[in-house]
């Protein structure tokens, strides 16, 4: 069947968001509520394992902080810090501190020349998108995407498939009509258990996910002159993602 469609993740995929965005966000939410939690780089890295803010933060008490008593309104507390994080990644994103990963702009202009439907499925709040791509891509760019499916638009997030089929049928389109964007293991066992073809571009915090179905698995996207590496897959004969490379890996 012929592409369509490409679905994309956004924290780790479109940009270094997890790092440089969220991590510090968090931190600073910590320390704004009077907290002593600090989430440093490795520390980070190890509760990246569960999707969700929210759920994170609570994986973190349970798993890192037995000497935390949680007050009977707990679950509030964790919402007004998911608050005040997304207030202070919104800052940080606004200052135009987190750039787009290599060959992003690129692909997504040559995308949208080609006529192919751009959607985002993501478990990142919708504000975080928004203002990631008005600041990071530029004025007006979130209206390239047909759907944004983020955050808590579906019960259940990554690994469950509920955000890439929210995606799908929001748009009218089958798995067999488009291709994913994805940049960790819970995103690819998303995109997978919705029945689609995934291209993995890892980063830092990724490289040693088991990626194992992913139709390539890719350092970055790569441009002209700035080429990227295969980590797994086929080897398409050209150094950078464009339209050609997509179609050829969803026909492959």
């Amino acid at each position: 069947m012929t592409l369509h469609a490409l679905l994309f993740d956004v924290d780790g995929t479109l940009a270094d968001t997890e790092r440089d965005g969220h991590r510090p966000a968090f931190n600073q939410a910590f320390a704004e509520a009077g907290l002593d939690w600090h989430w440093d780089v490795a520390l980070y890295g190890k509760l990246l394992a569960v999707t969700g803010g929210k759920e994170r933060m609570k994986h973190y008490i349970d798993h890192y902080r037995p000497d935390y008593r949680k007050p009977a309104d707990f679950d509030a507390v964790v919402a007004n810090l998911h608050k005040a994080k997304t207030r202070h990644y919104v800052e940080l994103a606004a200052r135009g501190a987190i750039p787009m990963r290599p060959g992003v702009r690129r692909l997504l202009t040559e995308a949208r020349a080609a006529g192919l439907r751009l959607a985002i499925a993501t478990t990142t709040t919708p504000e975080n998108v928004t203002v990631l791509l008005e600041h990071s891509l530029g004025p007006g760019t979130q209206d390239w995407f047909e759907v944004i499916a983020a955050g808590d638009i579906v019960p259940a997030k990554k690994p469950a498939p509920d955000i890439y089929a929210y995606a799908m049928r929001n748009m009218g389109v089958s798995p067999a009509e488009c291709l994913a964007f994805e940049d960790s293991e819970n995103g690819l066992r998303a995109s997978l258990a919705a029945g689609l073809k995934t291209l993995v571009t890892v980063n830092d915090y990724t490289l040693d996910h088991d990626f194992t179905g992913a139709a390539a698995v890719l350092s970055d996207l790569g441009d002209p002159g700035a080429p990227n590496r295969v980590v797994a897959g086929p080897d398409l004969g050209q150094s950078f993602v464009d339209v050609a490379y997509l179609r050829a890996l969803h026909a492959g």
